[in-house]
């Protein structure tokens, strides 16, 4: 726990990629096989559900420290994470400052994850236990372990190059095996560091490739034939893999395969060792139905007949990333793309090829990209039609050209922490508009300020507080900020009735009143004209 203690640290202090790649390798070579493992899958964002109610955590440290309540939730609004919160208190309580330095692996496995089928008493035990036998800055990771909040400022896509270099391999490789579930154990670690094999896992998904936005004029990429124009849709990123089974991963490295068992049934048909990429979308009578609709299946415990009827799903495939069990990646796009369109060949619902958006020049393509909303999608992807696919998102090669997004006037009425480094910030915020005389909260935004502005309002919220709930602060509603986002759609867990989809700040409007913010029978409008609008089949376009 103390290397992987350090290693926080080291990460967390700097903002070099250098030291921060430096410092990764280093761990990675000293650590024994079963904590790297551990620190492996958490530096890469996968997490351990929370394995003890807040509550448990909250009523130990009022024990330990004997703070009243108000005490601990103003800590907490100061700081802006729990489990750093905690560490801190603690520092000041008695709960000693013991060394013992047990191995990453031994605390998981025998400590920590055990918690979880604890009863109440013996969890506030061992933890007030855990907390008297290591040292503060140890207490701060440990917690973070323990309240399933582990954060620390190192992409994935670092910590995969460091272990690539403990391993001598090449970063693709390592990203690949990598890819999907696996068991943070010392032989899991070891089976990466081999030079040539792979990891024997036949559901194992290949690392997307991201596109870059695309926000200039498009003649400066060149010829208008170099590069294959597609639209982008408006769904959830998957890739299917086909080999003795069927499994599907979202890019977020989550197995979907149970929330869409007629893609599952259509890939039985397909030749074992097959990898596909592409969207799944809803989708009925060749037209792409909105976004919400294929929401009422994310996240849903059980698919009823009525479900799968009201929201059908596709997977519009747009790349063939594995073959016949041989990696094809490193093909031309046209290669790959003429070998998928032979798969799928005749195309039946519910595996589709993407169509290919034609036009003989950019200007042509510019006027049908202004026809995405109708189709409900959100603009063009373009690519190189000779380019391989990669990992990551490397700049140059696939760009997103999406249009220009709806925009709306409201007004700010409540704050939050950040959390981080901007923990002691106010860096997220609620946004309302005007409904029958009252401000309607409709999105909550973080994104879209400069550093410079962050720093201005922040001041100007502690200036301006008139109530507290928790952590969040509720500030006169006096500033005006105009939002940007993608779609709207009904919403029965707001308030307003409807939700938007990736709100972010597009400016602040320092020259309009909070009078001038607009009414949500403007949104209800446009809510309306989406609905009404008729959906178009996406086919051939030009």
């Amino acid at each position: 726990m103390r290397r992987f203690a350090a290693l926080y640290e080291a990460l967390d202090r700097t903002t070099s990629t250098n030291a921060k790649v430096e410092a990764l390798v280093a761990y990675f070579r000293a650590a024994p096989p079963g904590d790297a493992a551990w620190a492996l899958f958490f530096l890469t964002g996968r997490r351990v559900k929370r394995l003890i109610p807040s509550a448990v955590l909250h009523e130990l440290a009022v024990e330990l420290t004997g703070f009243p309540e108000w005490l601990l939730s103003e800590s907490y609004a100061a700081v802006g994470d729990y489990a750093e919160t905690l560490a801190l208190l603690v520092e000041h309580s008695d709960a000693g400052s013991g060394a013992l330095d047990l191995p990453l692996d031994t605390w998981m496995r025998e400590r920590i994850l055990p918690l979880r089928d604890a009863a109440r008493d013996e969890q506030k035990a061992a933890v007030r236990r855990y907390w008297s036998e290591v040292a503060a800055g140890e207490r701060l990771v440990l917690n973070k372990l323990v309240t399933g909040e582990f954060r620390v400022g190192v992409s994935a896509t670092l910590v995969i190059r460091a272990v690539a270099a403990v391993g001598g391999v090449a970063a693709p490789v390592m990203a690949h095996r990598v890819m999907g579930d696996w068991d943070p154990s010392a032989a899991f670690f070891e089976s990466l560091l081999a030079p040539e094999a792979a990891r024997d896992d036949e559901s194992r998904p290949y690392p997307f490739y991201l596109a870059s936005p695309h926000d200039g004029a498009v003649d400066v990429l060149g010829p208008r034939d170099a590069w294959l124009a597609e639209w982008k849709w408006d769904g959830i990123r998957a890739q299917l893999v086909r080999r003795e089974a069927v499994h599907l991963w979202s890019r977020g490295e989550e197995l979907i395969t149970g929330r869409f068992p007629e893609l599952v049934e259509a890939a039985a048909a397909l030749p074992r060792g097959t990898v596909l990429d592409g969207e799944i979308l809803a989708y009925r009578d060749g037209a792409v139905l909105p976004f919400s609709v294929l929401q009422t299946r994310i996240g849903r415990q059980k698919l009823t007949r009525r479900i799968l009827d009201e929201a059908p799903a596709v997977l519009m495939t747009y790349d063939l990333l594995e073959q016949d069990g041989h990696d094809i990646r490193a093909l031309p796009l046209d290669e790959r793309r003429a070998r998928l369109a032979a798969l799928l060949t005749p195309e039946v619902p519910p595996l589709l090829l993407s169509p290919e958006v034609t036009g003989a020049d950019w200007e042509t393509l510019a006027r049908q990209r202004e026809d995405s909303r109708s189709r409900n999608v959100e603009g063009l992807m373009l690519k190189r039609r000779d380019g391989p696919y990669r990992s990551g998102r490397p700049r140059g090669e696939w760009w997103k050209w999406k249009i220009a997004p709806f925009t709306v006037d409201t007004v700010l009425i409540y704050a939050h922490p950040g959390h981080g480094r901007r923990a002691s910030l106010f860096t997220d915020y609620t946004f309302a508009v005007w409904h029958e005389g009252a401000l309607v909260p409709i999105a909550r935004a973080y994104s879209g300020l400069s550093d410079v502005e962050i720093l201005e309002l922040d001041a100007w919220i502690r200036r301006h507080i008139h109530d507290r709930f928790g952590p969040v602060r509720a500030v006169e509603p006096v500033q005006v900020f105009e939002l940007a986002f993608e779609n709207i759609a009904r919403s029965t867990r707001h308030r307003s009735g409807i939700a938007v989809r990736f709100p972010r700040i597009l400016r602040w409007r320092r020259d309009k009143k909070p009078e001038d913010a607009d009414h949500l029978t403007t949104l209800i409008a446009l809510l309306e004209e989406r609905t009404a609008g008729a959906t178009r089949a996406p086919g051939r376009a030009g």
